[in-house]
């Protein structure tokens, strides 16, 4: 690796005469090797995890549920045709259908965020901040399959101007990007990314009635290759079918919402929720792939497990609480405290955007008040808005104003009890 830092340190573009190529370079050259500088002095802890080797963990901690997003888009699509039923049948369609969604949501939205924060980065002199590595991997886990680029495109661009660079950049933040992006597609286009159809890809509905979309250039391309090695191709299906009768795009919060615990299982079982081959955003529904990621986020340090732990306890009680005013069984109220949890997407906010370092409380004891007022706000916005089923979203980012107010408090408090004892 010496000589390529040697070949890099000379083709360095000069930071007066090019800021913008120089903070291009500056950012490939430290996303190969670590900056030289380090903190000084005895007390401080010197190794090369510098923060953008910090937010490459996070993003590699997301991996799994991008490969399982990515292959339940596809799976949801067929599923909703009556092809391929099963959960491993037709896995090349299903993996390819998830790549040609998945993919230009990708990119739109890295295109996007980088491209602004580059922008910002040479206007202000300053190196590339690494922020939008999470946000920018956050973003597409948090979209529905079908949303149209350009809403992503302005979502994404209000987030990073707006939530992020208009308050100074990387680690000025009071509010998570990746969050306000989605908050701004759900209040500026709330029919892209609510209802039962927005969550299976290529659904087009006519009237009152469901059918498969058109397939387009990418499907083709896989076909021909599919083709090559005699397997299954997209061209098989036909083209324009109705959605399967038995099939419902309802996802287990909307069914829940409509007929309690009982209509959720009906349709699902306990094992499809915790696996994840259900409908809902790309990222949220594995279970088990989530919890992978918050356990790597949580071995690194990078994560409080005080802020997840709370944030269980505050919504686990929240929802035994809830239970005692169940008017009936088949009431949102009555559903259990534990099947909240196999629901929507309480585990993928918990572990990526509840713990996010810049907007959660610093001190200890303001991460267990912020985890469970997460808990508790975000449970009494599922089960009591009627517009809304689901509430984490608007939980982390009510606690994301209040976690500054929670740690001076915390600091308060602390500071007059050493000052009693002294």
């Amino acid at each position: 690796m010496k000589p390529l830092l040697n070949f890099l340190e000379k083709i360095e573009p000069d930071k007066k005469k090019s800021p913008f190529l120089h903070t291009l370079f500056d950012g490939f050259h430290t996303f190969l090797f670590a900056p030289k500088s380090v903190t000084k002095g005895g007390v401080h802890v010197r190794d090369g995890m510098d923060l953008k080797r910090t937010m490459i963990m996070v993003v590699l901690a997301m991996q799994l549920c991008y490969v399982f997003g990515t292959y339940n888009i596809g799976h949801q699509h067929f599923v909703a045709l009556g092809e391929y039923t099963g959960f491993l049948e037709g896995f090349h369609l299903k993996l390819a259908h998830g790549l040609i969604k998945l993919l230009p949501i990708f990119i739109v939205a890295h295109v996007v965020g980088l491209g602004i924060e580059f922008w910002y980065a040479a206007k202000k002199g300053h190196p590339i901040e690494e922020g939008f590595l999470v946000s920018g991997a956050l973003i597409p886990l948090l979209m529905p399959p079908d949303l149209p680029l350009w809403m992503l495109a302005v979502a994404v661009a209000f987030a990073v101007i707006i939530g992020k660079e208009a308050f100074g950049g990387t680690g000025m933040n009071i509010l998570n990007i990746a969050l306000l992006a989605r908050v701004f597609v759900f209040f500026a286009y709330p029919t892209e990314i609510s209802g039962d159809e927005v969550w299976i890809s290529n659904i087009v509905k006519e009237g009152t009635e469901f059918y498969g979309g058109a397939y387009g250039m990418g499907h083709s391309i896989f076909d021909t290759i599919f083709g090559w090695m005699g397997l299954d191709t997209f061209s098989a299906v036909e083209a324009g079918q109705k959605v399967a009768d038995t099939y419902s795009g309802a996802t287990p919060l909307a069914l829940a919402k409509s007929g309690g615990w009982g209509a959720v299982t009906e349709v699902y079982s306990t094992s499809q929720m915790f696996w994840g081959s259900i409908p809902g955003s790309i990222g949220e529904t594995s279970k088990p792939f989530i919890l992978i990621g918050a356990a790597i986020l949580l071995i690194t340090g990078i994560a409080s497990w005080r802020i997840m732990l709370s944030m269980f306890i505050g919504a686990a009680l929240t929802a035994m609480m809830l239970n005692g005013f169940a008017p009936s069984a088949d009431s949102f109220l009555a559903v259990p405290w534990w099947g909240q949890f196999y629901m929507g997407s309480f585990f993928f906010a918990m572990a990526f955007m509840a713990t996010d370092p810049v907007t959660a409380a610093s001190t200890n004891t303001g991460k267990w008040i912020y985890g469970f007022m997460i808990g508790f706000v975000g449970m009494v916005v599922r089960v009591l808005n009627p517009a809304y089923p689901e509430g984490w979203m608007l939980a982390i980012l009510f606690m994301n104003v209040f976690a500054p107010l929670i740690d001076h408090y915390v600091l308060e408090a602390n500071m007059k009890k050493r000052l009693a004892r002294a």
